[in-house]
C-alpha cells in the first residue's frame, strides 16, 4: 500500500509515530511497544531512526513488528552519516521485506557538527530515493517554519524543492495552535504545493516534555496549554490526563474543520495512544 495514496481518498486517518531501542538488548521490548499501538488499528505507523542516522536495523526490526500485526510500516531515513551505499542497503534490505514507504528526513545534525555526506538536504535523499524504485516518499514540514530556516518565505521554497524532487506527501512537526497550520495550509497552496499533509500531534503528558518539544519543534505554546502545565505540571497524573485532553480536542478541532490526516506522536506510550483514540471512537474510522 502506498501511503500516498490512503492519504488522498477522502477519510479520516490516524497514523502513529514509534521509536526503536537506543541498544540492541531493548529491540525486545520496543518491538512489543509497537505491537500494542499497532493493535489499536492505525492507518499507518511510521518508525524513526536512532540519532544521527544510526541503527537502522532497529528500525528495520520494528517496522517489522508493526508489518506483523497488519499495519503498514514507514520507515525513516536521514541524510546525516549517510551515504548512497548506505541508503542504497538499507533500501534493499526494505524491499526484500515488501516495505515500500519512506520518510526521508535530513535528521539532527550531530554535535560535533558533522555535515552530511552524499546528501546535504532530505530533497537531495528523496531524489535519490525514488531513483531507486517503486518507493512511496514521505517527508517532513513545519508549520511554523523549520528552526534553522530565515524566513517563512524561505523555508516554503525549500518545502516547494522538496516535493518537486519527488516527495509523494508530508508529515508536519509537532504543533499545538491549529490556527498555525491552517495558516501553514493556506500558504502551501499559495505557493503551489499540492501534495497530502498529516497534521502532527503530541500529546504533551508530562512537563518535562514542553521544553524538549519547544526545542525540537520551535513551536510556540499557545497561551491555553501554557495555563495547563502551569496549573498541573507537578501533578502527573493531571498532567497526563490534560495533555490526552488537549491533544484530542486538537484532533477534534481539525478534523470539525476538513483535515483527513493525523499523524500522532506516540511516544512509545501505548496508554496515550490507546486513551486518544478512546476518546476519539465514533470520529474516526477504523485504519
Amino acid at each position: 500500500m502506498r501511503i500516498s495514496e490512503l492519504l488522498g481518498d477522502g477519510r479520516v486517518h490516524l497514523s502513529c509515530e514509534v521509536f526503536p531501542p537506543k541498544r540492541f538488548d531493548g529491540i525486545a521490548g520496543a518491538c512489543e511497544t509497537a505491537r500494542q499501538i499497532a493493535r489499536l488499528g492505525p492507518a499507518y505507523m511510521s518508525v524513526t531512526c536512532g540519532a544521527g542516522g544510526t541503527t537502522p536495523g532497529y528500525t528495520l526490526a520494528v517496522a517489522k513488528a508493526v508489518a506483523e500485526c497488519g499495519v503498514e510500516p514507514l520507515c525513516h531515513i536521514t541524510c546525516v552519516q549517510a551515504d548512497r551505499q548506505h541508503v542504497t542497503e538499507i533500501l534493499d534490505n526494505m524491499r526484500s521485506s515488501g516495505m515500500r514507504n519512506v520518510l526521508a528526513l535530513r535528521g539532527d545534525l550531530p554535535l560535533e557538527g558533522e555535515r552530511c555526506h552524499d546528501f546535504e538536504h532530505a530533497s537531495d535523499l528523496a531524489s535519490f530515493i525514488r531513483s531507486r524504485g517503486d518507493f512511496c516518499v514521505g517527508g517532513a514540514c513545519y508549520p511554523e517554519k523549520h528552526p534553522e530556516s530565515v524566513s517563512r518565505d524561505a523555508d516554503m521554497d525549500m518545502l516547494k524543492r522538496k516535493v518537486e524532487a519527488g516527495v509523494d506527501f508530508l508529515t508536519t512537526q509537532m504543533f499545538f495552535d491549529n490556527a498555525l497550520f491552517y495558516n501553514f495550509l493556506y500558504r502551501m497552496l499559495k505557493a503551489g504545493i499540492r501534495v497530502p499533509v498529516c497534521a502532527g500531534i503530541m500529546p504533551i503528558t508530562n512537563a518535562k516534555q514542553v521544553e524538549r518539544a519547544v526545542k525540537l519543534s520551535g513551536s510556540i505554546m499557545p497561551p491555553k496549554f501554557a495555563a495547563i502545565a502551569d496549573r498541573f505540571g507537578s501533578d502527573p497524573g493531571s498532567m497526563a490526563q490534560a495533555g490526552i485532553a488537549f491533544a484530542t480536542g486538537q484532533i477534534v478541532d481539525l478534523i470539525a474543520n476538513g483535515i483527513t490526516n493525523i499523524h500522532l506522536y506516540t511516544m512509545n506510550k501505548p496508554e496515550v495512544t490507546r486513551a486518544i483514540i478512546s476518546n476519539l471512537s465514533s470520529i474516526i474510522a477504523p485504519g
